[in-house]
């Protein structure tokens, strides 16, 4: 397959798939004129990679999981991501809780309304977390 096929069928733009491939995330077999070519096995590659994005990976932790035999995935680290997700889904749903009281509370004020100040102090003690985490893993926000 050529880029312009993968990308069609994987919904990718051409310069994910050069990026990718810059990465070492996926590979070429070799070229048609100045289009780059690929196996048609790169679409099942870059399915993986599109789950494990969209689970919270990052390019690094995913190119880890690719060796020259296959794919190796770290099970300890999947648990880990799991255990992330259920912390997010977790702090979302008590969002949307806080979000549908607010909207329909009937305190003349939210600052008056003891559940929708709840709300408040969880919201942010969770985004002190969120920046002291950021701050000890090296990232500015």
């Amino acid at each position: 397959m050529d880029i312009a096929e993968v990308a069609k069928a994987t919904g990718l733009t051409a310069a994910t798939l050069r990026f990718y491939e810059e990465k070492g995330l996926i590979q070429s077999t070799g070229r048609k004129g100045l289009r780059r070519l690929f196996s048609s096995s790169v679409t099942e590659r870059l399915a993986l990679i599109s789950l494990g994005r969209s689970a919270g990976f990052s390019l690094d932790e995913i190119a880890e999981m690719f060796t020259p035999e296959g794919v190796n995935i770290n099970r300890a680290l999947l648990l880990a991501k799991a255990d992330e997700l259920d912390r997010k889904i977790k702090e979302l749903t008590a969002m949307r809780e806080g979000l549908r009281h607010a909207a329909v509370c009937t305190a003349p004020n939210h600052f008056e309304c003891p559940k929708f100040l709840r709300f408040l102090r969880v919201a942010g003690t969770n985004r002190i977390r969120q920046t002291s985490k950021l701050k000890s893993d090296g990232i500015k926000k």
